[in-house]
């Protein structure tokens, strides 16, 4: 068959029927076994074991997976508990460690002025007077001269006259006063700054000043009676030993000594660890020495070696960063003074160790009173539900936080 033109025949398109309506096509049907929900299951349909059509309850013998919630609906809020409050740097329940070390670097860059701000007044008044009750005697008695030192730049031990040397001992004396000082007026001061950083408050150093200044004493009373029960502590066992040596032998003294300095490094740390909470308790209860060092028994003597493991962690890691930081200033510092060959150069070499010591202070004596301040409020929420009371502050349902820290079981 050909068509009209001459050409191949083409065969028609192929006829298609016409749309039957309410019939679904072949295409579209359903897979074997598919079951509509809302129906009853069609016979001999059996769904695998464990299946649940979503939106049903569930069937018998189906167990979702332990800790299984499911997922709520669009626009509802996430299924479980809700996130701790967290006004300031810290979230208002018990802390852990790294919930502690975190919270001690926040309230510094939260407030770097009355953190590193205090710190570095503080620590260079205090350098500062101490060079100069080191500097003044030994520059007078001739000591810093070119030719009062050896080749190693230390000075002749036979040309340091009696006068000297009690000059020596008396401004070492002093030096060392004024630096315990300035530590416990820096102490003083950034527990009342990280008092107010819980809450998610700042305080200028004025301000900082005004609310610990009134506490001072009392530091200065609880720092004295702990450098005095040490010195009691060292001074019996010393006599302990003397008097075994003269009774008995060295021998027997060399081992009676080694036990009992065993039992009074022992001792301190314990007594150390016990009265953690003592200035801390001090500036923010505002309450005396003596309750500061009960109340201080018995905030750690159910948590000692929790209390103890995060102080001496955090004792480590201020030490490796001061060593960091102070290393190289006395490294520079000791080269001065071994091929200096002037008195300038001897003051440089003594400033320039005196300036590294500083900035290491800088650097770690916010976080370790942030660590102590810290620890002591993990205390009080775990041993008298005190995050209760911190709520309240957050709400501003007070006109000062800083009265909720009197607020303590009786």
């Amino acid at each position: 068959m050909s068509s009209e033109a001459g050409g191949p025949a083409v065969p028609p398109p192929p006829a298609y029927p016409p749309p039957a309506y309410g019939q679904v096509p072949p295409q579209h049907q359903p897979p074997p076994g598919y079951q509509p929900p809302g129906y009853p299951p069609t016979p001999g349909y059996y769904p695998p074991p464990g299946y649940q059509p979503p939106g049903y309850p569930p069937q018998s013998g189906y167990y979702p997976p332990p800790g299984y919630q499911g997922y709520p609906p669009p626009g509802y809020p996430p299924i479980g508990p809700p996130p701790a409050l967290k006004p300031g740097i810290i979230p208002l329940r018990p802390l852990g460690m790294s919930d502690i070390f975190n919270a001690s670097v926040s309230y510094i860059r939260a407030n770097p002025k009355a953190t590193l701000g205090l710190t570095t007044i503080v620590m260079v008044v205090a350098q500062v007077v101490s060079l100069l009750l080191q500097i003044g005697p030994l520059a007078t008695s001739g000591m810093l001269s070119p030719s009062a030192l050896d080749g190693f730049g230390q000075s002749d031990p036979t040309e340091i006259s009696d006068s000297s040397i009690v000059g020596l001992l008396l401004s070492s004396v002093a030096a060392t006063i004024a630096t315990v000082l300035a530590g416990i007026v820096l102490s003083g001061l950034l527990t009342v700054v990280v008092g107010r950083a819980i809450f998610g408050a700042t305080i200028g150093v004025g301000e900082a000043w005004r609310r610990a200044r009134g506490r001072l004493l009392p530091l200065l009373g609880i720092t004295a009676l702990e450098a005095i029960g040490a010195a009691v502590l060292i001074a019996v066992v010393v006599g302990v030993v003397v008097a075994v040596a003269e009774t008995v032998g060295g021998g027997a003294a060399f081992v009676v000594g080694g036990l009992l300095t065993l039992a009074l490094v022992a001792g301190l740390v314990y007594l150390y660890t016990m009265l953690s909470f003592a200035p801390t308790l001090i500036v923010l209860e505002r309450i005396g020495v003596k309750a500061s060092i009960s109340r201080s028994f018995r905030l750690v003597k159910n948590d000692f070696w929790r209390v103890f493991g995060i102080r001496l962690l955090a004792a480590v890691i201020t030490s490796v960063i001061s060593g960091a930081v102070t290393v190289p200033f006395s490294l520079v510092g000791q080269v001065m003074l071994v091929v200096g060959e002037s008195t300038t150069m001897m003051v440089l070499a003594v400033v320039l160790i005196s300036v590294g010591g500083a900035i290491g202070q800088i650097i770690t004596a916010p976080f370790s009173a942030g660590v102590v301040v810290l620890l002591y409020a993990d205390r009080r929420i775990r041993a008298e539900a005190f995050d209760l009371v911190l709520r309240t502050g957050a709400n501003g349902a007070v006109e000062s936080t800083d009265d909720l820290w009197l607020t303590r079981q009786r």
